[in-house]
């Protein structure tokens, strides 16, 4: 049977994942604040650029 290459590679993502908050959670903590800060101002963005084009693109 062969083993699906996208199976393998989400495993892998996710075995690394678990490594990097077992052996330094202080970090982990750091990489997901700046996800959700990097998350956050995309949605600020989309926002802003809705309401310029619900306002006519001026």
């Amino acid at each position: 049977m062969a083993v699906n290459a996208k199976k393998v590679a989400v495993f892998v993502v996710v075995v690394f994942v678990m490594y990097v908050i077992i052996t330094d959670p202080e970090k982990s903590a750091d990489y997901v604040q700046i996800g959700f800060e990097g998350i956050s101002e995309a949605a600020k963005s989309i926002g802003d650029f809705m309401t310029w084009v619900a306002d006519g693109g001026k």
